[in-house]
Parts: C-alpha cells; structure tokens; sequence
C-alpha cells in the first residue's frame, strides 16, 4: 500500500467499495466486508490529516464502488422504453451513486479527523458511516437503499438485532466488526487487543441471541381470515398500453377465481385478496364497469385490497386534478371502504427533481402522467374489515426504516403492494423484499407482499419468509395470516439507540486518541499506536 501511487490508493478505495456491495442480496457474500472495510481503512489511514479534500476523495470514491454496483439493477428501467429513456441511463445513475456517495465522503473526512488511525479509525468510520447513513435515508426525502446494513440478510439470526437498532444501527454494527479486523492485524498492544476483541466479542453475541430469539419464536395464525395474494406477472412494456386494459383486468380476475390445493373452491373460501402496485391500466374506482365485474367476483364476502391510480378532480372544474398512487380497498359488494395514498415518491420514476432546471434539457420522468404525482398525507393505519389494523406501503416505502407506521395507531399488519417490473431478473427486486423483510424483524409486524413480476410473499415477524412465488412468474399465494408480536425496542425507541452508539463510537475514539497522547509526553511511542 505505501509503494501505491495515488491513483494506485484511488483504485483500491474504489474497488473495496464494489467488494462491500457483494455482502448485500442476492448475493450475500458478506464475509467480503471483512476484506473490503480493512482495504479501505488502509487507504484512509494513508490520507494526509490535514488534506479534507483527500480524505472526502478517498471516502467518495469507495461509496461511487458502493453505490454505483448495489444501484446497477436501476439501469434496466430504462431499457424497458429505451428509444426514449437509454440515453438518461448513465447520466442518471452516475448522479445517484456519485450523489450517494457524498455521505460517505464526508464521513471519510469526519472519521479521519477524529480517529487517525487503529482502533481509534475504526470506531470513527463506524460512527460517521452510520451518521451518514442515517442523513442518507433522510435528507432530500431520503434514498436509504443498499445501506450496509443489509448485509445481515445472509447473516442468519444475526438479522434479528434489528428488532433492537433498527437497519441504521446494524450499519454501525457491521462497519465496526468489519474493521476491528485491521486493528487486530497491526500488531497493536495488550491494551488495544483486549479492546478489540472485547467489540468484537458483540459479534458472535448478537448473532447467538438472534438463533436463540428465532428457536423460541412461536407465531399464532388469526383465526377466520384466508388470504390469495396474485402476482399476474405482466411485463412493464405491456403494462400500461391502453389496448391491453381488457386482458389484463380479465387475467387478475382469473387468477383471483383460481381453485388451488388448499381452496380448491376458488375464491369461495378466500376472505382477503391483494392485487400488486398499479394493478390495472386504469382507474378502477372511477369505472362503473370494473366495479360491476368486481361485484361479480367477490360474492359478497371477499375484499378486495389493489394498488391502483387515483384521481382526486380539481374542485373548481379546472385541468389540476391530482393523480395518487395509491391502495384502494373494496369489500364484497365493491363498494370502496379504504384508501391509502402513496406519501414517499420516487425521485425521477414519480417526480422529477429539479424539474424547472431538468425538464429543458430533455430529462424524463420514468413514469408518465400529467404533470406529477401527488403525495399522500403520510402513514396512517386503516381498518379493512375482516383484518387487523393495516399499515399500508406502496412499493419504495418499504425501504424507510422510520416513519414506516403511525406511531399514534400501531397495525396488527403490514400490506406492500409493488411492481419490482422495471427491473426484470436484475439484483433490485431481491433488494427490494430483502429491505421488506427487515421491516417485520424492526417493527414485530407480519407483511403481505403483493408484486406484479415477483417476489410476492407472506413474511411473520421476526422476518421469516413463510411462502412466496419465484420472480417473473404468474401465480396465486394462498395464506393464513400470522399475527403481530409485542412491539419491539426499535419499534418504541426507533433510532435513540443508533445514535447512542454512533456518539459512543466517535466519543470513544476520541477518548483513545486522547489517551493516546497523554501516553507520550517525552516523544515516547503512543500507548494506542499501531
């Protein structure tokens, strides 16, 4: 490392970043952190303590590695209309993960300043990555995406820390176990040993405390309710042709109908169907004719719960109306007893930002509709007859730790409908039920997950996946529904305790360095050093 050139250092801060990002789904190759983080500190521990511009270098390009592999997925958007879109691919995707990786440029430079090197950056880094993890997920309306925290997906029961620090705490958690192996590999002394391993140590404990959670989890079924989750698996070049409304509106209602091993009369014994994000090309609440069909269909006695637009009319007569994402609920006479408006949009896919300045220069959003969509109030529990209250989340709100449920009305359930179509057979629609799960393990909250191309699932919660259907395939998932436990630490607490850690983490590195100093008060070697 010290024969490197700069460019040399550049490469490997970007590389580790890629390396990292192996650690997250599908591929869960998470002992490639314990690599990637030690390659990285190495790098920053070589950036001149004065240079802020070479330390946020160092820190941007290793999130540029980070980012611009874990967002990669987001490029097959833009093929599904590609005459229009493929020209934005690189533009947009290289301002998102350069974007990202902001944070953790800043955090480089934090981490540096703070920690110098040993122990002393490794708790830094851990306290700043987190910081910036959690700004991520936060300003700007917020893209907490692939934070690398995710990696206990392939973790076992190391996953179920989440019911305590949430997927912000457990980012801390992985960056500091990650890098205590570089401060083990500097020949530190006794002092530093003990202090690492002692962290360390928490490793093995919270993984031993989440097998030992899961063995002696027990989740009940609530009685009198059957579910039929329906994943048409429409491809997204089709979706939304008006030519193809008929056909697809008549295979939701097929599959909806379906007998099936444990329902073998259809939808007879079916009390609650779910249909994925934007389900029809059309306005179903608006259509007297779709309703008509509805009426038909559910019997009197089946909900139905469907991702659909939603037109709110200009008042005044006007051309403002407003078009929602949203979930409408139907009860079996197909009269509408619920709706939830999406409240977290997509940059770029539902608005555009900065669209005064975008807009002129050609610049899209993915999905079109006149003008923008409007956002919803914010989450709200609904009551659905026939369930426990309902928290609802239309696709990417399932990424966001906080603000998932209203706290004033805590759910008995979580409902996620989505249309992962965009995306094919890419990383992102196992991202995205992988960022799903780990919201049951935080909240103690069973989840239904409802998707066009897949993955449909039925999740407890502690984040058990209990049956799904493959991605790209057309099917129906029939379930009992599990019900919720007691709520959890980080369902009461939410972030107080990562941001208790992430101050201990900084204050302690502080701490050490200070110690540190007053060890060498006659130029003897530093009592911390490496």
């Amino acid at each position: 490392m010290d024969r490197l050139t700069g460019r040399g250092r550049a490469g490997v801060a970007l590389s580790s970043g890629v390396l990292a990002a192996l650690s997250l789904p599908p591929l869960d190759f998470w002992p490639m952190l314990f690599v990637a983080i030690p390659l990285f500190l190495m790098v920053l521990e070589r950036v001149p303590l004065k240079s802020w511009r070479s330390g946020f270098g160092a820190g941007w390009l290793f999130g540029l590695g980070y980012f611009g592999f874990a967002f990669h997925w987001i490029g097959f958007a833009f093929l599904v209309d590609a005459s229009t879109y493929l020209w934005m691919m690189p533009f947009m995707l290289g301002a998102l993960a350069g974007g990202m990786a902001v944070y953790w440029g800043l955090a480089a430079v934090v981490a540096r300043r703070i920690g110098s090197r040993g122990l002393p950056l490794v708790l830094a880094l851990a306290g700043a990555l987190g910081a910036a993890e959690w700004l991520r997920g936060h300003l700007l309306t917020g893209f907490p995406w692939a934070a690398p925290g995710l990696a206990v997906d392939g973790m076992g029961g190391l996953a179920q820390s989440a019911s305590v620090v949430g997927m912000t705490g457990l980012t801390v958690l992985i960056v500091l176990w990650s890098g205590l192996v570089r401060s083990l590999l500097q020949a530190p002394n006794r002092l530093t040993v003990l202090l690492s391993l002692a962290l360390f140590s928490t490793l093995p404990v919270c993984w031993a405390l989440g097998v030992w959670r899961l063995s002696s989890a027990s989740v009940a079924m609530v009685p009198d309710v059957a579910i039929r989750i329906v994943q048409p698996n429409i491809e997204q070049e089709q979706k939304w042709r008006d030519d193809n409304a008929r056909g697809i509106f008549d295979q939701l209602k097929e599959l909806s109908s379906k007998p099936s091993a444990t329902h073998p009369d259809g939808i007879a014994s079916i009390t609650h169907e779910i249909w994925p994000e934007s389900a029809v090309p059309f306005l179903i609440a608006e259509s007297d004719v779709a309703k008509a069909e509805l009426k038909q269909l559910l019997g009197g006695h089946t909900v139905l719960i469907t991702g659909s637009l939603r037109r709110d009319a200009d008042q005044e007569g006007g051309s403002d109306d407003k078009i929602y994402n949203s979930v409408v609920t139907f009860d079996g006479e197909a009269k509408v007893v619920g709706v939830y408006d999406k409240w977290r949009l997509v940059p770029g896919g539902e608005f555009l930002p900065f669209e005064w300045l975008l807009e002129p220069l050609g610049f899209r959003k993915v999905v079109t509709v006149p003008g923008s969509f409007a956002a919803g109030p914010g989450p709200v529990t609904l009551r659905i007859p026939g369930l426990p209250p309902v928290a609802m989340l239309v696709c990417y709100e399932a990424i966001f730790p906080h603000q998932l449920v209203d706290p004033a009305d805590r759910p008995g359930l979580i409902v996620n409908v989505t249309n992962d179509g965009w995306f094919g057979r890419s990383t992102g629609p196992y991202q995205h039920l992988s960022q799903a799960r780990l919201r049951t393990i935080e909240q103690g909250l069973p989840l239904l997950r409802a998707a066009n191309t897949g993955i449909s699932a039925v999740i407890d919660p502690y984040g058990r996946i209990t049956a799904q259907l493959p991605l790209q395939t057309s099917g129906i998932l029939d379930s009992a529904l599990p019900t919720p436990v007691p709520p959890t630490v980080y369902a009461r607490w939410g972030d107080t305790l990562t941001a208790m850690m992430i101050f201990s983490s900084l204050g302690l590195a502080i701490a050490l360095r200070v110690f540190a100093r007053l060890g060498q008060p006659d130029g003897h070697k530093p009592v911390l050093s490496g």
